[in-house]
């Protein structure tokens, strides 16, 4: 069997479809690759572009990255962390919002940088870097009132309760690639390698978002695979319905890193599903440790991060 059919057994052994790529950073070789070109629903990893946009803003002086903002919570798109949940309106800068975004998966934070760099950058940047499968509808207050319209719902717990219901099927154009924010394995892998290289912002710019993302909190997917001190875990996740998804680079020490981007929808619909998350943590060690073999990354110096070469699938 190949590590392709190894990570599909783990992914209909937890009850979900999975697709699934995974490469070297900076480097021509092998991928681990399922479906890893096929469309799927961002969810909060289409966050990683608007870090990239704001980047790129604070880049061409358009945001200054230490000035601030007020952010008031009852104005905020709703979420399970950060600002929606605080008491008092709160002002930050620009970068802390930033990092809300990532490390807490922040709606709010989201929102506002969303509109502060505007959708039309977002857009340019996926025409810019030639993501063909990603598209950005809109942040997260447009995929709520989505779902809350296909629900049928008065508001968005009524609506998560309906969709964390197994008593009956509660369809949402927000878990169809073809109707709301979408991106591909494949795409995602190459914005983080274009971070990781100083390719796609500037040097100063890139390191700070690559530490932003090392500083994600949630450790339940791709991280509880590598649970060592001295291997950094750098990326984001996307939660919406059945849809579980992680995106990251897995970095051990004095090897070239590797770009890994999962993507899960489930059978279930509950709101907890450990088993899903597991087995992303699961499928991102085997594609991780089978390049790690294939490639013989152990012997290879540390990228260069001029090179920007494609890796091609692994053939068995």
């Amino acid at each position: 069997m190949s590590v392709e059919d190894d990570i599909a057994a783990v992914f209909a052994d937890a009850g979900c479809r999975g697709w699934l790529r995974a490469e070297l950073v900076g480097r021509p070789g092998p991928a681990v690759d399922l479906g890893g070109e096929s469309p799927v629903v961002a969810a909060s990893v289409y966050k990683v572009l608007v870090l990239l946009a704001v980047g790129r803003a604070f880049d061409a002086g358009q945001l200054d990255p230490h000035a601030t903002v007020r952010v008031v919570p009852r104005e905020c798109t709703p979420g399970p962390t950060g600002l929606s949940l605080f008491s008092d309106p709160v002002t930050l800068s620009w970068l802390d919002l930033s990092r809300l975004m990532i490390t807490l998966s922040d709606n709010a934070a989201a929102d506002v940088l969303l509109a502060a760099v505007g959708l039309d950058a977002v857009h340019a940047l996926i025409d810019e870097l030639g993501l063909a499968a990603t598209r950005v509808v809109g942040g997260t207050a447009a995929l709520q009132k989505q779902v809350i319209h296909d629900t049928g719902a008065l508001s968005l717990g009524e609506a998560v309760g309906l969709l964390a219901s197994n008593n009956a099927i509660h369809e949402s154009a927000a878990f169809d690639p073809a109707y709301t924010t979408a991106t591909s394995a494949a795409d995602i892998n190459r914005v983080l390698a274009g971070i990781w290289t100083d390719a796609v912002a500037s040097p100063d710019t890139c390191a700070t978002m690559r530490s932003i993302l090392a500083q994600q909190i949630w450790p339940h997917r791709i991280r509880s695979a590598f649970p060592y001190a001295d291997v950094t875990v750098a990326g984001k996740t996307g939660t919406i319905g059945p849809i579980r998804n992680e995106v990251a680079i897995i970095a051990y020490p004095d090897e070239v890193p590797i770009a890994v981007s999962v993507f899960t929808r489930a059978a279930r619909s509950d709101v907890y599903l450990p088993i899903v998350d597991h087995a992303i943590g699961r499928a991102a060690h085997l594609a991780v440790t089978a390049l790690r073999r294939e490639a013989n990354v152990e012997k290879l110096p540390v990228y260069d991060r001029t090179v920007s070469d494609v890796p091609q699938p692994i053939s068995r």
